[in-house]
């Protein structure tokens, strides 16, 4: 799960019984031997330790680079591509400061909810007065980062338009696949020997 699995995370000691439930069903996934992984979103960057002990799942460093039968796949939030949106860059290298994030979480619960969730109608004010230019990855950026990690094919995250983009790398193919949102369906990337496929979970199905 590559970010932005809450609308908002405000600390490990968050006793909101919605997020409570994903955790459990996350723990329960977990149990039955299925290996679970975390990445970090632009909603729910404070994910810590805490999350990990109640959920069984593991928190991955963003970027992390894996291995797919035999293919290097960089796996990454996708925020940090969004080079254009300067004010969410200045605004993302502030709050992942281990000083910031130590004072926020000092704070209380209430305290820290109600920031939250004037964060989050600010977040929305902002990307309803930006472009979809200017909302989404820079093809510069990624272009960079699969260069620096050595990967033609990145798996991303936080703009929420699923779909599989070809590109040309260095000459040579290369492809960006973008996860889509948990909305009105699920949405889930399918990897196995005979390739990779986005799939959607249609509503109404088994939790």
């Amino acid at each position: 799960m590559l970010g932005d699995l809450f609308e908002a995370w405000i600390g490990d000691d968050d006793p909101d019984p919605q997020r409570a439930r994903v955790c459990a069903g996350l723990q329960r996934l977990a149990q039955r031997g299925i290996p679970c992984y975390v990445m970090h979103g632009n909603r729910d960057f404070l994910l810590q330790s805490g999350f990990e002990s109640r959920t069984g799942c593991q928190l991955l460093h963003d970027p992390t680079v894996i291995d797919l039968y035999g293919e290097p796949v960089l796996l990454t939030h996708g925020d940090a591509l969004c080079t254009r949106d300067r004010a969410y860059q200045h605004l993302r290298a502030i709050v992942r400061r281990p000083r910031w994030q130590r004072r926020f979480l000092r704070l209380s619960v209430a305290t820290r909810r109600a920031l939250a969730e004037a964060a989050r109608a600010g977040s929305r004010e902002h990307t309803g007065m930006q472009s979809g230019e200017i909302m989404d990855v820079s093809e510069e950026a990624v272009a960079a980062a699969m260069r620096a990690c050595g990967t033609r094919l990145l798996v991303h995250g936080h703009t929420h338009r699923p779909a599989i983009h070809e590109l040309t790398l260095d000459g040579a193919t290369a492809h960006r696949i973008v996860l889509g949102a948990w909305y009105e369906q699920g949405s889930c990337l399918v990897w196995d020997r005979a390739g990779y496929r986005l799939e959607d979970l249609g509503s109404g199905g088994p939790e």
